[in-house]
This record gives C-alpha cells, sequence and structure tokens, in this order.
C-alpha cells in the first residue's frame, strides 16, 4: 500500500515537471507556401531570451555604423568644402597682397609728385627738403609683399596688416600734405591775381619813374609813375583783379582810377578822358576801366600809371611783361 502511494506521488511529480518545462519552451513552425508538411522548432525560452538580446545588439551596432559612416561623409565634405574655401581664400590673400604692393607703389608715386610740386611751387616743408627727388622703391617702413606671396600665408597676412597700416598713415599725411600744398597755391594764385602784369595800354613810355626835370617849372621832381603815351580815347586795363576804391577828378590828376588789388598792391591811372568804371566795381585782369585823355596837369594826351606796394610807390616796370 506504501509503494503505491510513493508511486502515484511520484508519477505527479513527473507530471508537473514536465508541465513546467513545457511552459518554458518555444515553439517556431515552419508553415511552407506550397503543400507540405508543417515543421516545428521547439527552443527554450532562456534561448530565445538570449537569441532576442543578440539581435538587439547586432541592430544596436549596425544603426551605430551607419550614423558613424553618415558622420564621416559629412565631415569629409565639409573638409572638401573647407579646403576648396582656403585655396580660394589663399588666392584672394595673394592677390590683395599685389594690390597692396600696387597701392605702395602709387603712394610712392604720389608722394613724389607732392615733392615736384612743392619744388615749383617753391613751398617744401623740413621733411620734403631731406627727401631728394627720384627716390623710388617703399620706405623702410614699407613690406615689398610681392616677395612673400611663396611663404606662410600667417606671416604674409601679418606684413600686409603691417604695410596697410603704414600706407594707411601715408595716406592720412598725404591727404593733410595736398591739402596745406592746395591751399597754399589758392593763396598764390590770389596773389597771383592781384599783382599787376600787364600794360594798362600800348605806347610810348615818355617819363619813367623816379626823379626828372619838371616839365611844367625849372628843377627837378620825383616822378612816382611813368607816363605812357598813346592816341586819345584809347582804352585803357585793369593791370590786376581787384576793387575801384576811388573813380573820380582832381586838379592835377584830372580824371582818375585808384584801384586796391589786395595783399598790399593797388594801382593808380591819371589823366583819363572819361570813366569806365565806378568806385565799389569789382575790376577783373583786362577789364576796361576808362580811356586815355589829357586832363588835369597834363601837356599832351597820354596816361600816368602808378604801382602801390603797402601804399609806397614803386617802380611799374618790375610788373610790365614785355
Amino acid at each position: 500500500m506504501l509503494n503505491k502511494y510513493i508511486m502515484v506521488k511520484l508519477k505527479s511529480w513527473i507530471n508537473l515537471w514536465k508541465q513546467k518545462k513545457s511552459g518554458n519552451l518555444f515553439t517556431l513552425m515552419i508553415i511552407p507556401l506550397s503543400s507540405g508538411t508543417v515543421k516545428k522548432i521547439t527552443i527554450p525560452s532562456y534561448f530565445a531570451r538570449c537569441l532576442s538580446v543578440f539581435f538587439l545588439v547586432v541592430f544596436l551596432v549596425f544603426l551605430y555604423f551607419i550614423y558613424d559612416y553618415a558622420s564621416i561623409k559629412r565631415d569629409k565634405a565639409e573638409l572638401l568644402r573647407l579646403r576648396v574655401q582656403t585655396t580660394e581664400q589663399t588666392q584672394q590673400i595673394k592677390d590683395l597682397a599685389l594690390k597692396v604692393d600696387d597701392f605702395a607703389d602709387r603712394m610712392e608715386e604720389l608722394r613724389q609728385f607732392d615733392k615736384k610740386i612743392r619744388v615749383l611751387a617753391s613751398y617744401q616743408t623740413a621733411r620734403d627738403k631731406k627727401l631728394p627727388l627720384g627716390i623710388g622703391g617703399a620706405s623702410s617702413a614699407e613690406v615689398r609683399l610681392k616677395e612673400l606671396l611663396d611663404s606662410d600665408q600667417q606671416k604674409l597676412v601679418s606684413h600686409m596688416r603691417k604695410g596697410l597700416e603704414s600706407l594707411n598713415e601715408d595716406a592720412a599725411y598725404r591727404e593733410q600734405s595736398f591739402n596745406k600744398l592746395l591751399s597754399f597755391l589758392r593763396e598764390q594764385k590770389s596773389i597771383l591775381a592781384a599783382t599787376p602784369s600787364i600794360w594798362p595800354v600800348r605806347g610810348w613810355v615818355t617819363s619813367e619813374f623816379g626823379m626828372r626835370e619838371s616839365p611844367f617849372s625849372s628843377g627837378v621832381e620825383f616822378h612816382n609813375g611813368i607816363d605812357i603815351a598813346t592816341r586819345y580815347g584809347k582804352e585803357i586795363l585793369a593791370t590786376a583783379d581787384g576793387l575801384v576804391i576811388e573813380a573820380s577828378t582832381r586838379a592835377a590828376d584830372g580824371n582818375y582810377v585808384k584801384i586796391n588789388h589786395g595783399h598790399g598792391y593797388s594801382t593808380f591811372y591819371c589823366h583819363l578822358s572819361k570813366f569806365a568804371v565806378k568806385q565799389g566795381m569789382k575790376v577783373k585782369k583786362g577789364d576796361v576801366i576808362g580811356y586815355v585823355g589829357n586832363s588835369g596837369r597834363s601837356t599832351g594826351s597820354h596816361l600816368h600809371y602808378t604801382v602801390l606796394v603797402n601804399n609806397v610807390s614803386v617802380n611799374p616796370r618790375r610788373y610790365l611783361k614785355r
């Protein structure tokens, strides 16, 4: 009886173990598309889990390699673009270096041109006198960039920066120099326009500047101008730009015109037959201001012409072009 009980218990345990064991199995069924037998593959659950983890790891590794490959392709394309850009920038830097060098040459030409003008205008500064004409090429502060085109790009850029700073300083000084020179030339032009330089009328000089025998009495007298004899009514010209400050009549000078030219210059025209200007009028060199006559203290048709510098009579011959 006891043996029978033991056998029943043992069978029940075996059946329970088989049930538990069948519960931890996976069955794969392979069903063919055409007619044929269905195949079954039974695998333990732990093996199926390990296999799933393996395939998951393989899939993740595959995704990583795909991402890494895409990154490499992207980096390669970016590197190629940067190489092309670097090549273009290098060429642009070299072109810019050549332009800077050409600009340095132009600045040197302007420097020499500035000095030539100053020499011609007799307006040289102490700095100009230290640099003789005809010295060409860049100064010690400038860099000949053409010699650096095949050198290191960083070195080339550094020299370009220094060269541009030097050229910028030189350009600023040159601008200041040209402005001063322009102001000087304008002043010289104004002085030139105000300086008597032409004959007021063409004729024969019958009496020079200085001491002479008086035509009206015995003895000598100081003649403060020159007398130019010519036909009656001939046009009298202003010998420089200026302002008519007097157009009047008095006993000794007859009809006369006085013009203030500025810069200390003034001129005096006497014995006119009639006026062509009035007091307060501005005149230009060569404008008609009156006509030759015989008015006032005169022995015949002529023009008495006087040049004054700072209200002192000077010899008009100095200011008459032949």
